[in-house]
């Protein structure tokens, strides 16, 4: 076995230890559904704000987004990176922690289903939000484990993608059981330490590569490239150091768009606002994640623009889903040093895909086992029985996400990026407006959430039958776009032609935020 392997394989074997201890040592207190789902309500601002930034970056960031946005756009592509910082985090934190965290506390919430059905009185939406989740999350994390297959099949030649995909699946499956959400925050913490020190080293491994020159050498050599002749996807120096990402300056902003503002309707994302415990808390995880999202964001894309350098201009055979695990066995790939910092990196990209998976799967685990079954069920389900089925629940949205990564889908970011606008445009006008208005309808919400899915669906179909479903999956940026403009603004226009909700019912509601 090579020593890059052996180094590997150690490296990845002592992330697993820790992993399934911190399972072990949750367990304890995961035992009631308030502290398997969220954490009692008590969680802290580094925990927190670490579990943020690592559900937000997943391997699909660094081996989908930053390979091909760095590859096709160049320096530009790092305007993702300060996006995904400024709108994603920093303003999503500044819009709704606070009130996440008060109004679901006051409605007893503890999943963005529950909330619906609480907010808007209606046991309907609960159950189409329960749906919605468990259909639409089940590729988001596949594009996880397709990301991660990539970068062990480069490593390991020799092992079938599939192999590495079952055993993180198995390992996510047996920590996140044990220990539910304190297990992820605990994890999280561990897991967003080794992503910045990861990805500081790698930044710094790229810029000294000789092709590469550092910044200044970056931006002199890139402003000199020039495509090889038979280059499938040919661009020009201008491009690649264009500040605005010349061409491709639109495609630069819908992705900006989609993947910063799309936070503010995922569940798994705002469900981190559900378990951190006080106001000071939130203060303090604000600021924290915003760094921490500042250097992950800028770093991957920084890293995805020196690709063309590295690589000579040639695209890797497997694609452009191959462009960073061939960029890091370029780098890093000789010499002991090298084969350390690979190792780390290795499992700095494993931190940061199961984070995501992880928040990814027990929000659709609790979707069924709290929201659907209790909601068609004539007794509901005790309590007790819900903790159970959430962990069952928890193996099986493994399972169906591990099945599904095995098939042959090629594009992980197109994946993502559908499952990401579905979500998010389903419910980012029900959510936002629920928190912020007293006015909001039932019937405002439930347009808002259907108006999204509809723009997805709708799309997709007239773009697959004019063209194919790949065409589709090319635009799904402009289309999850379009789906969260789409439900932000029909949730007012509905509700002010339909009937008012009970106003001291809304108002007990919002009593909350005067509260602390």
């Amino acid at each position: 076995m090579e020593q890059t392997q052996i180094f590997t394989l150690t490296a990845l074997f002592i992330y697993a230890v820790i992993m399934v201890v911190a399972g072990v040592v949750s367990y304890g207190k995961s035992k009631t559904l308030d502290g398997f789902l969220i954490g009692g309500r008590n969680v802290g601002a580094w925990m927190t704000a670490f579990g943020y930034g690592t559900t937000y970056f997943s391997a699909v960031v660094f081996v989908g987004y930053a390979g091909q946005h760095g590859w096709n756009i160049g320096l530009g592509s790092i305007w993702i990176g300060v996006g995904n910082a400024i709108l994603g985090c920093l303003l999503s934190w500044l819009l709704f922690a606070n009130r996440t965290r008060k109004m679901t506390k006051k409605l007893d919430a503890k999943t963005i289903s529950e909330f619906f059905e609480k907010r808007y009185g209606s046991k309907g939406m609960k159950i189409l939000a329960a749906v919605v989740i468990f259909i639409f999350l089940v590729p988001y994390s596949a594009a996880v484990y397709k990301g991660l297959g990539s970068l062990f099949s480069a490593i390991f030649p020799g092992v079938e993608t599939w192999v590495w995909m079952l055993l993180i699946a198995c390992l996510t499956g047996i920590y996140l059981v044990a220990g539910g959400y304190i297990a992820t925050a605990y994890t999280d913490l561990v897991q967003g330490v080794v992503m910045i020190v990861g990805v500081v080293l790698l930044v710094c491994a790229t810029l000294g590569h000789e092709s590469v020159g550092g910044l200044s050498g970056l931006i002199t050599n890139l402003s000199n490239f020039v495509s090889l002749p038979n280059d499938p996807n040919p661009t020009s120096g201008a491009q690649l150091t264009s500040i605005f990402g010349g061409s491709s300056f639109k495609f630069l902003c819908f992705n900006i768009m989609l993947t910063s503002f799309g936070t503010w309707g995922l569940p798994q994302m705002l469900g981190k606002f559900y378990a951190i415990k006080d106001t000071g808390a939130i203060k303090r995880g604000t600021v924290i994640s915003t760094v921490f999202c500042i250097i992950i964001g800028c770093g991957a894309y920084l890293i995805g623009s020196t690709s063309r350098l590295i690589l000579g201009g040639v695209l890797p055979e497997g694609g452009i889903d191959s462009v960073i695990p061939t960029l890091l066995m370029e780098v890093l790939g000789n010499g002991t040093l090298g084969i350390i910092l690979l190792a780390i990196i290795v499992v700095l990209l494993l931190s940061a895909s199961m984070s995501t998976l992880q928040a990814v799967v027990l929000t659709s685990a609790s979707a069924v086992s709290v929201d659907l079954i209790p909601s068609l069920r004539k007794n509901g389900v005790k309590p007790e029985h819900q903790v159970l089925l959430t962990r069952i629940l928890c193996l099986v949205f493994v399972a169906c996400s591990f099945i599904f990564a095995t098939q042959n889908i090629p594009i992980i970011v197109s994946l993502m990026s559908f499952s990401w606008g579905v979500v998010s445009g389903c419910f980012i006008g029900p959510y936002l407006w629920g928190l912020f208005s007293k006015k909001v309808t039932k019937a405002g919400a439930y347009a808002g959430m259907i108006g999204g899915l509809l723009t997805v669906g709708i799309s997709t179909l007239v773009i697959t039958l004019s063209s194919d479903f790949s065409a589709a999956a090319a635009a799904s940026p402009e289309m999850g776009v379009s789906a969260m403009a789409v439900s932000l603004l029909v949730v007012p226009i509905v509700s002010a032609f339909t009937k008012t909700p009970d106003a001291k019912a809304v108002e007990t509601m919002f009593e909350s935020f005067s509260e602390e």
